[in-house]
């Protein structure tokens, strides 16, 4: 195979990584600050797709949908921590497990309702739809690097946010130690909701930027929920540097296992997990 195949490949699997990350940046701050087993996380994936779907439809713009259907997310995370989340906080981890497994049934129901059983899908923006030509015969698309690029600039956001604010710095003292947090003044609950409904909006723009990718369908958010906790469990609970080189492990790895070895393509990541846990059972990284 020529390197132009192998360089391709890398492309789509760093492409791949970065989406994992918004997804499984969100996923493990809940987990490492609110202390929450979210398996409703995926679902956050899927109706991001599918509210950019109903509003591209709208406005005739995958771009204009997408600023729109952002702070729909947004909002839909914050009722959602409200109306469920908020009473799990003192729950054990199998309240949380049934309470997050009910809210998959019910988003699961709520987009067939509203959008039916029928995959879909999204075209790429006509200034966005050319390829970049890497030899005489192969070509890589250009939306693909585009959302590589957009991944970059939001995980650099991520990362000043995280590291050199007031939000960031409460963030990260919550991760470390949430009594004492709370006890300093800091209204816990507030932090909470914020930080779940940054995760849900994450989740969703991963789930819209990928839509024109790949097809809509109705329990898309599973597959995505299960690669992400694999991040998660990598990278270590807590950690967004963590979530990012997981990412960017099991994005490359599941693209080139799916590549050369597309029957054991799922032992590929699964492997890669088990290997990295034998050498660092807590994750490569400590929390945020």
């Amino acid at each position: 195979m020529e390197f132009s195949f192998y360089l391709i490949q890398l492309l789509n699997g760093i492409q791949y990584g970065f989406l994992l990350f918004l997804v499984a940046s969100g996923l493990t701050l809940v987990f490492g600050i609110m202390d929450v087993i979210n398996l409703a996380h995926g679902s956050f994936y899927m109706i991001g797709a599918y509210l950019t779907f109903w509003l591209t439809g709208i406005f005739g713009s995958l771009f204009l949908g997408v600023v729109f259907a952002v702070p729909l997310a947004v909002a839909l995370g914050f009722v959602v921590e409200k109306l469920a989340i908020a009473y799990l906080y003192k729950k054990g981890h199998l309240h949380q497990v049934l309470l997050t497994y009910a809210l998959i049934l019910i988003f699961d129901e709520a987009q067939r309702f509203l959008w039916g059983n029928d995959s879909h899908g999204i075209d790429i923006p006509a200034v966005l739809s050319g390829s970049i030509p890497l030899t005489d015969v192969q070509v890589y698309p250009v939306y693909r690097l585009f959302v590589s690029f957009v991944c970059i600039v939001i995980g650099l956001g991520m990362f000043y946010v995280i590291q050199k604010t007031k939000l960031g710095m409460t963030i990260r003292a919550g991760a470390s130690n949430r009594e004492m947090t709370q006890a300093l003044g800091i209204n816990i609950e507030w932090l909470f909701t914020i930080v779940f409904s940054l995760g849900v909006g994450l989740a969703a723009f991963a789930g819209m930027i990928a839509a024109p990718i790949d097809s809509l369908y109705p329990g898309m958010g599973d597959n995505i929920l299960i690669i992400s906790l694999v991040v998660v469990v990598i990278g270590g609970i807590g950690s967004i540097k963590g979530a990012f080189v997981g990412a960017m492990i099991i994005g490359i790895s599941s693209i080139f296992g799916k590549t050369l070895f597309p029957d054991m393509a799922s032992i590929v990541v699964y492997a890669m997990m088990a290997a990295i846990l034998i050498w660092k059972p807590q994750g490569l990284f400590k929390s945020a």
